[in-house]
């Protein structure tokens, strides 16, 4: 009997209207606006993945010095650091999509016009000035506007994600790359990065919104706000938080330390690497994947590091982290050589997950530190992340140029990377509501 009964009930249930049963809400919008940021992270980073693998050949075909390449790419950099703070207030004044639509466009028409140069100073002109001030637009300041615009809770989380998509492209173009280059030249490798960016603006466009208001929603894990107005004085007001951070001690910690991230990452491992390994007699697509494989690692260690700074303290992280590269990088002169054997593949792995795994617990401190100004904070400070990327871009191929080696900028490397990690343990923590976020 009760069989019978319960087999009626299924009969009705299958029965019933599709409308009347119950449906499966939606993703909330924070997650859509997320991905498409990843995506949009990914378009921008694809040019990130040329400039170490086409040191050698302009060396070869233009006879330009590795200094004035590096010098080049240093420009990129520099303006990729120092164009995020004011990025993030232009975000604040025309919207998310404007700047982020303009700044793909830019890096496209930078990485195809590199098609025709044939002089040293177009070199600085596309690559550098065009590219970087399209990548430093779109650089971490973006996740750390969508971050603290559209989501309350897991921020830790979603900051680990959006950083991990620098890594995503770099997964993705440079095996790619490396195989046109070998096959094809590095002509059609730069037209490929360029086309990949303007493939993007149709998704910002059509799917990214600025602000949860603008689609009626709360953020992720809060409460509804109204959307601000928009911030006039863009340029002003990043300038204004900048001499109120730099009144205060963690400021500076935070940027010096960033720095050497960035010197021991963008301007030492993603520009040299492949030419030291070139060096050393690997080819040019195996060092290349060994890259793309750092990039693998790079996602799980960038996630993993942001759920750790929901939970921990992001200064012991931050020593932690600094204190591992640097060990890392002062072996990696010991494991280069032509075959990849066990010991260069856990170098990788490991590198890998500490790439830029700094990223969310040095988003966090700014944050506590400095409220409502965090993003642009973070811009300043990610200014300084590049700056030091440049400096080693510039002195490292300059260093191979008199040297004939990479040997010495490893083991340099290895101990600015043990200052970082003092230089984390003494920020102080932020008793109440900080000065700068205050105005």
């Amino acid at each position: 009997m009760t069989e019978t009964i319960e087999s009626a009930a299924r009969d009705d249930d299958r029965r019933q209207p599709r409308e009347a049963r119950p449906r499966r809400p939606p993703p909330p919008r924070a997650w859509l606006v997320a991905a498409v940021t990843f995506v949009t992270i990914i378009g921008g980073a694809a040019f990130n993945s040329l400039p170490g693998l086409l040191i050698d050949p302009l060396h070869r075909e233009f006879g330009w010095s590795r200094g004035e390449i590096g010098l080049a790419v240093s420009i990129d950099m520099a303006l990729y650091g120092l164009t995020a703070p004011f990025a993030a207030a232009l975000m604040d004044r025309f919207g998310i999509r404007r700047v982020v639509a303009s700044a793909l466009t830019m890096v496209a028409a930078g990485a195809i016009a590199g098609v025709w140069m044939t002089a040293s100073w177009q070199l600085m002109i596309y690559w550098g000035l065009l590219v970087g001030l399209g990548t430093g637009s779109m650089a971490m300041a973006f996740a750390a506007t969508v971050t603290n615009r559209w989501f309350v809770a897991r921020r830790g989380l979603v900051t680990g994600i959006l950083t991990a998509a620098g890594a995503s492209g770099q997964l993705v173009f440079l095996p790619l790359c490396a195989w046109i280059i070998d096959e094809h030249g590095w002509e059609p490798a730069s037209v490929t990065v360029g086309l990949a960016s303007l493939v993007v603006v149709p998704f910002v466009w059509l799917l990214m919104r600025d602000h949860p208001a603008d689609v009626g929603l709360a953020p992720y894990g809060g409460t509804y706000v109204e959307k601000p107005a928009p911030a006039r004085g863009a340029a002003r007001r990043t300038v204004r938080v900048l001499f109120d951070a730099a009144r205060t001690g963690p400021f500076w910690l935070l940027a010096g330390t960033f720095a050497i991230c960035g010197a021991s990452t963008n301007g030492l491992i993603r520009t040299h690497f492949v030419p030291f390994a070139h060096d050393n007699h690997m080819p040019i697509t195996v060092a290349a994947s060994l890259l793309a494989v750092i990039g693998v690692f790079d996602i799980i260690g960038t996630i993993f590091s942001g759920w750790l700074t929901d939970r921990f303290d992001a200064r012991r992280l931050l020593a932690v982290y600094y204190a591992l590269r640097g060990i890392s990088l002062l072996f990696l002169p010991l494991l280069i050589g032509p075959d990849v054997q066990p010991p260069m593949i856990f170098f990788i792995v490991f590198y890998g997950l500490d790439w830029v795994a700094t990223v969310p617990p040095t988003l966090a401190l700014c944050r506590e530190q400095y409220g409502d100004d965090s993003a642009i904070v973070f811009g300043w400070v990610l200014a300084s992340h590049q700056v030091g990327a440049a400096v080693v871009a510039f002195l490292g191929g300059v260093a191979r140029d008199v040297l004939g080696s990479y040997d010495v900028v490893w083991y340099a490397a290895g101990a600015l990377c043990a200052m970082a990690a003092l230089m984390s343990l003494v920020i102080r923590r932020a008793s109440a509501a900080p000065e700068a976020a205050s105005g």
